[in-house]
């Protein structure tokens, strides 16, 4: 239900470009549960645990350096436990803008996770404001977008779309 939600919202509030409109989803999409930490902020990813909470494939794609998939739908709570057994551990969690990640990270706050933090614009922002992306241990400029619509707030990189919207 809030992936509907989700997808109508952000189509709605899509009548502006760049970063009010980044903005202006998140007001509308997010609760803030979990503190946001911004691009400019995250001087490392060395020290700091880094969850990625997209899809495998848009993982496969980039992901930001030693970012740890944990998918969305498919997370699990448990097994996040017994890789990451300091609850105090500096997280960062991240998806494309920052809504699938606030879910997440709202469920390792439940779990007694002290310091998590969600990363505000997501890969995009990411790679908007000319940081790296990796496949593969590999530096890429692709980043998934998961079709047009959502590939406009993307303004620096090339564009991957889903092939298969039935995911």
């Amino acid at each position: 239900m809030r992936s509907i939600f989700f997808i109508l919202a952000f189509v709605i509030s899509f009548s502006i470009s760049g970063q009010k409109n980044l903005d202006r989803t998140l007001k509308q999409l997010n609760s803030e549960s979990v503190p946001y930490i911004y691009v400019n902020e995250v001087k490392s990813t060395e020290q700091v645990i880094v969850l990625d909470t997209r899809k495998r494939e848009e993982y496969d794609v980039s992901h930001i350096k030693n970012a740890v998939w944990v998918g969305y739908k498919t997370f699990e709570k448990d097994s996040v436990l017994k890789k990451l057994p300091n609850k105090n551990a500096p997280i960062l969690v991240y998806c494309s803008i920052g809504v699938r990640s606030e879910d997440i990270g709202e469920k390792l706050l439940k779990a007694g996770y002290t310091n998590v933090k969600n990363l505000y614009g997501g890969i995009f922002e990411w790679k908007n404001q000319g940081n790296t992306v990796y496949k593969d241990n590999i530096a890429t400029d692709s980043v998934h977008t998961f079709n047009k619509q959502w590939g406009k707030l993307l303004k620096n990189g090339t564009k991957v779309y889903d092939l298969d919207k039935s995911n």
